[in-house]
């Protein structure tokens, strides 16, 4: 079993690399390759990853990894069409749409892998806290981008939205989620917040009947944070 981690020293903002750390207390048999901005990424190569996860970027990291991904544009294509299972979580998405939008009208094109396109707002950071829907259970998060993503997902939302936004304000369908593919613009262990999710991503892994490390712990935990969300969802 190999985790990709795409572009770590660029991809750690807002904790976002927990994700990873935890899945190392999950599957300690796990091979971590972590691919550096300058390396050619494993999945160039390799047909059977479990997962490929790319974090939170700065906006200037996000124009270097364009750069460095876009020799690779068809190979993703085809590795999402395939059933490869991704995590990309916070703004890192934004480099799989067709372009970034600056302030001043100029665009970063990118993979155009996806028909979204993402614009940014360096003079206003949108925060909130997070409650959605993903298949049969509740998400609980935080969000916190300097960027809105635009586009029909429609037919390819990851969640449903009971608190927050979606992948803009007008809209309350979240993320992006095409076969194996599951991006969202929640930040921060998400993986820890939502134990019940990450179940569901180590089966879509092909792990047979996945354990969680401190299991108890992080239900209870969950239990409690989806009471108070819940809760200031009413009071909204």
């Amino acid at each position: 079993m190999e985790i990709e981690i795409l572009y770590s020293e660029f991809g750690n903002l807002n904790g976002d690399i927990g994700n990873i750390e935890y899945l190392k207390k999950c599957l300690p048999e796990a091979k971590i390759v972590e691919t550096a901005i300058n390396d050619e990424p494993l999945f160039v190569t390799k047909d059977d990853i479990s997962l490929i996860y790319m974090g939170t970027l700065s906006e200037r990291a996000q124009e270097i990894v364009i750069q460095k991904l876009m020799p690779y544009k068809n190979r993703i294509k085809d590795l999402i069409e395939k059933g490869q299972v991704f995590l990309f979580t916070g703004n890192s998405v934004e480099v799989l749409g067709k372009y970034i939008e600056n302030e001043d009208g100029s665009k970063i094109e990118a993979l155009d892998i996806f028909d979204i396109y993402s614009k940014r707002n360096m003079l206003n950071r949108h925060n909130s806290m997070f409650l959605g829907k993903y298949e049969d259970i509740e998400l609980v998060g935080f969000k916190s981008q300097f960027t809105m993503l635009y586009g029909d997902n429609t037919k390819n939302y990851f969640s449903e939205v009971e608190m927050g936004i979606g992948m803009n304000e007008q809209t309350k369908l979240e993320g992006i989620k095409q076969n194996n593919f599951i991006a969202t613009y929640m930040i921060g262990p998400l993986l820890i917040l939502n134990p019940l999710f990450t179940i569901k991503l180590m089966q879509r892994m092909q792990i047979q009947n996945p354990t969680l490390a401190y299991e108890k712990e992080l239900i209870e935990a969950y239990n409690e944070r989806l009471k108070k969300f819940k809760q200031l969802s009413k009071n909204k």
